[in-house]
């Protein structure tokens, strides 16, 4: 079997998981969810978009607030976002920090001249880059397992597809002419590597090599990436009530991770460790468009609304693992039963590349905002997401399965997802040429079952400012707080296996320069 069949065949074969179908769906809500965005001043107030205008977040938020322009304008706003978790896993707790510098996000806004004998008082045209979501992250955890190690789930796994000695030896190439030793599957690189072994002529029931010792288990997880995003707006002001902005955004996408796994036995006399590691590298490119209106109902009181269409993603990622091992007195049991030298401790498994379409839920924001005569305002805004709405498909197979990955994603995604609301709350406090704000948001959960992890966000904010005749900067910090679940490994008894439950309090904080002309 040449190597691209058989990476399809072994492929198609796991998308008959529903782990597999699991894995598409939680992709879709990553790349689907909604964050803090914006310039210093809208980050401070809680991400606040609806029903403010005059501020560059308004291209990519809502187009409407270009209408309040009345000078061009050109801004920069780099950030930092150092994360901070936590994890618990098996009684032990573990901490880490990272950071990184970013760009958060840069603009022109080019506003017409006044139309003082028309009703249509002006328009404005805007062009950003924004950071719509930010993928870094950066967590260990350790525990103490008496109970399973990650060689059980390929036990388990090649027991249950009653994989033979004959496939594990076919999903295997020795050939250093092709770039060295490759397994074509997890159950072939532990079976090459001694780590299982068959109890019949014909392969299974497997068993692992050491099933009795104790281990201590070690995983890090680090990922790199953002959604970023080109927004072009276009906004009208007519008779300064009413003002209408449409815009249109090209999606980037990059989001990298690396992770490992390791088991360290204790007191075995066949095993020190084994580890397993895996990557994956994602690029995508997308599109969507929105339609904004803000109202002022009089000089105090505003309303605005905006309805963003999903994004239409193209995405393409690689998949990588590898299986490596240390033996005690670097001797391992043979198929004859004697101590023989290990043939291989390092295994890299075939790279999976594969390509899908992503369709994020559609997205409807609403809002308000109150004027305090010239001391400042409060503003508020509510939206609303569909996450059980999105879509997933690919053309990467063929028909029959392209129709199975389609219609099982669609599932798991209703399955597992719901609609969701996000309120977002802030004010600014005006003393000639400074300003303060603070804001408060909450991201609603949109897993429908929670498995005892509330995954709701908080975010609370605050910021200051100053604005001068042709000059303005503001500084904004946020703290958010939320929680994840991440399971190693599943086996058919779940009081065999753990789950990681991390915290994550990351903090954003953005400073924005700008100048006006």
């Amino acid at each position: 079997m040449t190597k691209p069949l058989l990476w399809g065949a072994v492929f198609c074969a796991l998308l008959t998981s529903s782990t597999t179908y699991a894995q598409y769906a939680t992709d879709a809500l990553r790349y689907s969810e909604s964050d803090q965005t914006g310039s210093a001043r809208f980050q401070s107030l809680g991400g606040n978009h609806a029903s403010l205008g005059g501020d560059p977040s308004s291209i990519h938020g809502n187009p409407a607030g270009l209408g309040f322009y009345t000078r061009s304008e050109l801004t920069f706003s780099p950030g930092i976002t150092p994360s901070n978790t936590k994890t618990s896993y098996l009684g032990d707790k573990n901490s880490a920090n990272k950071g990184n510098l970013n760009i958060a996000q840069a603009s022109l806004v080019i506003a017409s001249q006044p139309g003082f004998q028309r009703k249509w008082k002006r328009s404005s045209l805007g062009i950003s880059f924004s950071r719509q979501q930010s993928f870094r992250d950066h967590y260990t955890f350790s525990g103490p397992n008496d109970k399973s190690a990650f060689v059980d789930k390929v036990v388990e796994d090649a027991n249950a597809n009653k994989v033979s000695i004959q496939q594990l030896d076919a999903d295997f190439e020795g050939n250093a002419s092709n770039g060295g030793p490759m397994a074509y599957s997890l159950p072939a690189a532990y079976y090459q590597m001694y780590l299982i072994s068959p109890s019949s002529e014909a392969g299974p029931p497997y068993n692992a090599l050491d099933k009795n010792s104790v281990v201590d288990q070690f995983g890090t997880y680090t990922a790199t990436g953002a959604n970023t995003q080109w927004t072009i707006a276009y906004a009208g002001n007519y008779n300064d009530k009413l003002y209408i902005g449409a815009n249109f955004g090209f999606s980037r996408l990059r989001y990298n991770y690396d992770r490992t796994f390791q088991d360290s036995y204790v007191n075995s006399p066949e095993l020190i460790y084994t580890q397993q590691n895996e990557a994956l590298t994602v690029t995508g490119n997308g599109v969507n468009f929105a339609l904004g209106v803000i109202y002022k109902v009089n000089p105090v009181f505003q309303l605005g609304g905006v309805l963003t269409s999903p994004t239409f993603s193209s995405i393409k990622e690689t998949f990588t693992q590898n299986v490596s091992a240390e033996f005690v007195d670097d001797r391992v049991t043979g198929p004859d039963g004697t101590l023989i030298q290990p043939p291989y401790l390092n295994l890299p498994i075939a790279p999976n590349d594969f390509v899908y379409s992503l369709r994020s839920p559609l997205k409807a924001n609403f809002g308000a905002t109150f004027f305090v005569q010239d001391r400042g305002f409060i503003t508020g805004s509510v939206e609303y997401q569909d996450y059980s709405a999105m879509g997933v498909r690919t053309n990467y197979l063929s028909s029959s399965d392209n129709s199975a990955f389609k219609s099982n994603t669609k599932a798991e995604l209703r399955d597992t997802f719901r609609s969701s609301y996000n309120f977002r709350l802030g004010g600014e406090f005006r003393a000639n040429l400074f300003r303060a704000r603070l804001g408060a948001a909450y991201i609603g959960d949109p897993y429908q079952n929670n498995d005892g992890i509330k995954r709701d966000k908080l975010l609370f904010s605050a910021g200051v400012g100053i604005r001068k005749d042709r000059f303005f900067a503001d500084l904004s910090g946020t703290m958010s707080t939320f929680k994840s679940l991440y399971t190693p490994y599943v086996l058919n008894n779940p009081e065999n296996y753990a789950s990681v439950e991390v915290t994550h309090r990351p903090v954003n904080v953005v400073m924005t320069f700008g100048m006006n002309f």
